[in-house]
């Protein structure tokens, strides 16, 4: 055994041996700093290559001609490699780095300093701004800088796209006329220099195709409003303008363009005087449409057509609360997190009678918001969140009667937290009547304190008596015979109501009305009066409905 375990050792070791002395099998490989052998030409000027031949070309990082870098163009192989000499270059060594050092030529690269050639009578009779313009030439890789110099202006430098040495590509950068002399900057050894005879050869006709625009489809608009602009030449413009401030730009032809009316910080709510501007040539030049385009920003809060289910028992839509201000009907589901003050505090620790215990950043933190609950006595009505302990526990986050689908969770009992009022409006009455045509008309554009200012003395919203505001009201109030209890029927309504939110104080005031917030008017257009699961409840109602709400608190 012992003989056998040392043969085993020695074979091993043979093969190691016999491995360390095959560099092939090894891979072996040591690298070193570049060597540089020999370059060509020997002489040259900017842009022209030289190909460089050595050792250990293959991982070089870095070169330069007289200590001023030049670009790597090509690595052939560890052997071979060319390189481009730049335009501030000198007469000197090539040097090539790597991350081991550097090797440098024995010899220099002579640097000339040549002029470039274009053949400026080659050029077309008119050149498009911002277009691509091919110029040819000799000694074109020279070039620095081509410059458009509209006269009595700066020269304007262009874009060059791309450079050989016998052409050159420029992009025509913005000039102040329909013509410019061209001219092309070169370094001459010490300095860069340009021709600035701006002899008849270097003259170009520029086509500026400045936008013009021949009609706009109003000279006032509301935000969002989208505006429509004719005339030629429009797809040359950048931007259009409201104020300064950039529109965007829906849709965009020579002929046409479509804009949208911004949003503005600036804006007050009412008319507007703005300017209209449109920017072109890259943003260079601007030209004035109107200086008098006026922006009406509304000063009401309008939600069209909104729809919600009373509780959403044995409907598709679980969706029944609804922000007066934010237009947004609400799902069941989102409840907790709509509510989640009401959600934290559960029961008598949020609301009783219309009156918040909880504290006022608590209260101002939750959104106003109403619903609507379809009682088992037959009675569809609208509610404010805060009249009741034993409301919110009817509403599910899906179709189910456990405990744990109850939005309010297993704890059924809890306030909501906004407390809100309602007063149905009686056309009969001329004061509700003139609010209520204002709506039917589409002349109520605005909902503040100088419109509708609240009287605490006569208890009056504007001319309207608000003595009688309620925590509800019943479809008996706001579509007197038009349902039946404990039949479903579809009707189209004309309905309104006043809505109030009140502030921190709620109801817990002998003189209530001096605690309201915000109003608005809620008109019911349509109702889907369903019964829920053979009962006389029409919790499966739908409403259908406009509303109208001030943007900012009394």
């Amino acid at each position: 055994m012992k003989t056998q375990y040392i043969s085993s050792i020695l074979a091993v070791a043979s093969i190691f041996v016999y491995g360390a002395c095959d560099k092939e099998s090894m891979n072996e490989f040591i690298e070193t700093a570049p060597v540089v052998t020999t370059f060509s030409p020997a002489e040259g000027y900017a842009g022209c290559e030289i190909t460089v031949t050595g050792e250990a070309l293959n991982n070089v990082v870095s070169a330069t001609i007289g200590g001023e870098a030049a670009t790597i163009s090509q690595r052939v192989s560890d052997k071979c490699i060319r390189i481009t000499v730049p335009a501030m270059a000198h007469t000197g060594k090539l040097t090539l780095t790597n991350a081991i050092g550097s090797g440098e030529s024995a010899s220099e690269f002579t640097m000339t300093y040549p002029a470039p050639a274009p053949r400026l009578s080659d050029l077309p009779a008119e050149i498009e701004l911002a277009s691509n313009l091919l110029i040819y030439g000799e000694r074109m890789s020279v070039i620095t800088r081509a410059l458009f110099r509209a006269d009595g202006h700066d020269p304007r430098e262009a874009e060059i796209i791309s450079r050989t040495d016998r052409e050159i590509v420029v992009k025509v950068p913005y000039v102040e006329a329909d013509d410019a002399t061209l001219m092309f900057e070169y370094f001459d050894g010490s300095k860069l220099t340009y021709d600035d005879s701006g002899a008849a050869s270097g003259r170009v006709k520029i086509a500026r195709f400045a936008p013009s625009v021949s009609s706009i489809s109003s000279g006032s608009a509301k935000i969002g409003d989208v505006i429509v602009m004719d005339g030629s030449s429009l797809d040359k413009v950048n931007r259009v303008l409201i104020n300064g401030n950039e529109c965007l730009i829906t849709m965009q032809t020579a002929e046409t363009i479509k804009f949208v009316v911004p949003e503005l910080d600036s804006f007050e709510d009412g008319d507007n005087i703005a300017t209209l501007e449109i920017e072109y040539f890259d943003g260079v030049e601007k030209k004035m449409l109107n200086d008098s385009f006026t922006v009406s920003v509304p000063r009401i809060l309008f939600w069209e057509d909104r729809k919600v289910w009373g509780q959403g028992r044995d409907v598709e839509e679980l969706t029944s609360f609804f922000s007066p201000e934010t237009g947004v009907a609400y799902s069941n589901s989102l409840w907790r997190t709509l509510d989640a003050v009401s959600y934290k505090y559960q029961a008598s620790t949020c609301s009783a009678n219309q009156i918040p215990a909880v504290s006022e950043a608590d209260y101002n933190s939750v959104l106003p918001y109403f619903f609507f609950t379809g009682i088992s006595a037959g009675t569809l009505q609208v509610n404010s969140p805060a009249a009741s302990a034993s409301t919110l526990k009817n509403f599910f986050w899906q179709n189910k009667s456990d405990a744990e689908s109850r939005v309010t969770g297993a704890n059924a009992n809890c306030y909501g937290t906004p407390v809100l009022g309602f007063l149905c409006l009686d056309p009969s009455v001329e004061s509700h009547a003139a609010l209520i045509n204002k709506i039917k008309s589409g002349t109520l554009d605005r909902l503040d304190k100088d419109t509708y200012p609240i009287d605490t003395q006569s208890k009056k919203c504007g001319d309207i008596s608000i003595s009688s505001i309620a925590n509800s009201v019943k479809d008996s109030q706001f579509a007197p015979g038009v349902f039946t209890v404990g039949q479903e029927k579809s009707a189209d309504l004309d309905s309104y109501i006043m809505v109030f939110h009140y502030n921190h104080k709620g109801l817990n005031s002998s003189n209530r009305s001096e605690n309201i917030r915000r109003m608005g008017v809620l008109h019911i257009k349509h109702i889907d009066f369903k019964l829920y699961n053979n009962t006389n409840a029409p919790s499966s109602s739908s409403v259908t409905f406009d509303m109208y709400w001030m943007k900012r608190d009394y």
